[in-house]
């Protein structure tokens, strides 16, 4: 993790064959996806022993935290693609303006969230979609991560500068602390103090501002490139705009992601509070099976942007083209484990017999779903890290919103609890139909260069 010149990283990142690039820089980031996702495993577990009430709890908490990452991620995605862009093309200068000034906006958005959040909490956890016995658990769960926004926020603005510049190890480091130390405060507030729900909230809090110092420290070091300092923030109101319309598939994919988990929550209401916690552990373990994915994805957002920026075009045809392949191949190993240990997978987390008989057949009615997803997430991910906000935009709006929520609801209508089971692969399925064209256009309309 030692720190280099800006010529080294230029040579590094437009040098370095995509393949072994896309490797080294996605290591790191499918390790921070698999911890933190096993972090969200373990909190699930944790929290479901506490019955059927507290594992739904976990749903609507989780639809919360979706949506303080939305806003983090907003501010974190769009400046970090643009900053990405600015050392391609070896303006060091503005790309220090574009992080500090990004991390200013997660700041102030999450501590507007933290407040309103507090005084709103019932009401909130309602809309969200607690049921009334759900209702206790979620409020006290949710108040700590309330508390916790601010440090989400600029966390989600501090781990997209780092990676976006090739430093995906400094951001591997800082996410990695935070969800081991979140599952050993797990295991001790909920296990050896039974503190229950608000112990699972306090140890989420109390890791998220850990993770956060962490993440901080190579710009305070000056190990990066970019810089965090409110000395350097933007007065153009067009910084502000720009970070914010590159930035905008990230707030309408995490939340339609955070809606249709409250659009989940209410319609499995009707069948209880078992329909609930089986279909909130069902999307824990999607979550986990496609964190890999993620993590490439990832790594190949860095080498698109920079090389983009520094008009290597071919490379990030070339780069696009194995991530895909490699994604594919990955979702193909992981799906098949999911059918067929879809049981005991369930009952690890729950083994309640009606939890148990909702979540195995979700979970073998989605997993096919592994096997597209590289397609409708890599082409949303490319078209945001080079720029084209108003394609990533409608991307990131299809797959939980445009398709999910109106398939999901409809679906219920007619086939009831089922319905709610098949719903995420057909909106998948309808996710990849509509990417592909648009990603032939956009390639078509790269510079011959």
């Amino acid at each position: 993790m030692k720190s280099e010149t800006k010529e080294q990283q230029y040579m590094r990142m437009t040098g370095t064959p995509v393949e072994k690039l896309i490797i080294t820089l996605g290591i790191p980031t499918i390790i921070s996806m698999l911890v933190t996702n096993i972090y969200n495993l373990a909190d699930t577990y944790f929290v479901s022993t506490l019955g059927n009430s507290a594992s739904g709890a976990v749903g609507v908490v989780f639809a919360l935290m979706g949506l303080i990452q939305a806003f983090g991620f907003t501010f974190g995605m769009g400046s970090g693609s643009i900053l990405s862009r600015k050392l391609g093309k070896g303006d060091v200068e503005s790309a220090r303006i574009t992080a500090s000034t990004g991390f200013t906006m997660a700041l102030i958005c999450g501590i507007v969230i933290s407040t309103l959040g507090l005084i709103f909490l019932s009401p909130f956890m309602t809309l969200l979609g607690s049921t009334a016995t759900i209702l206790p658990y979620a409020t006290d769960y949710a108040k700590f991560i309330l508390i916790a926004a601010p440090a989400m926020t600029c966390s989600c603005v501090l781990n997209n500068v780092l990676r976006y510049e090739g430093k995906a190890m400094f951001s591997m480091f800082g996410l990695v602390s935070g969800a081991v130390l979140n599952i050993l405060g797990d295991f001790i507030l909920i296990k050896i103090f039974h503190m229950g729900i608000p112990g699972a909230g306090i140890s989420t809090m109390l890791s998220q501002y850990v993770s956060f110092v962490i993440l901080l420290m190579p710009f305070i070091k000056k190990q990066v490139q970019t810089r965090i300092k409110f000395s350097l923030i933007s007065h153009d109101v067009k910084k502000y705009t720009e970070i914010l319309s590159v930035g905008f598939p990230s707030l309408l994919r995490q939340g339609l992601n955070s809606i249709s988990v409250m659009s989940l929550n209410w319609c499995a209401a009707p069948f209880g509070d078992a329909a609930i916690a089986a279909m909130s552990i069902v999307s824990r373990v999607m979550n986990f099976l496609f964190c890999i994915t993620i993590g490439i994805g990832q790594g190949f957002q860095p080498v698109s942007a920079f090389n983009y920026g520094a008009e290597k075009y071919d490379r990030v045809k070339k780069a696009f083209k194995f991530m895909l392949i490699f994604s594919t191949s990955v979702m193909i190993i992981t799906g098949t484990f999911g059918f067929i240990f879809a049981e005991p997978i369930i009952r690890q987390f729950r083994d309640d017999p009606e939890v148990v008989r909702i979540g195995v057949k979700a979970l073998r009615m989605t997993v096919p779903a592994l096997l597209i997803l590289p397609v409708s997430t890599g082409g949303n991910m490319l078209c945001q890290s080079i720029g084209k906000a108003r394609q990533a935009s409608f991307l990131a709006s299809t797959r939980s919103g445009l398709f999910y929520i109106p398939v999901m609801i409809i679906a219920s209508r007619i086939a009831g609890l089922t319905g709610i089971q098949m719903s995420q692969i057909i909106a998948d399925f309808l996710a990849v139909c509509v990417t592909i064209p648009i990603l032939v256009k956009v390639f078509r309309e790269f510079p011959k260069k």
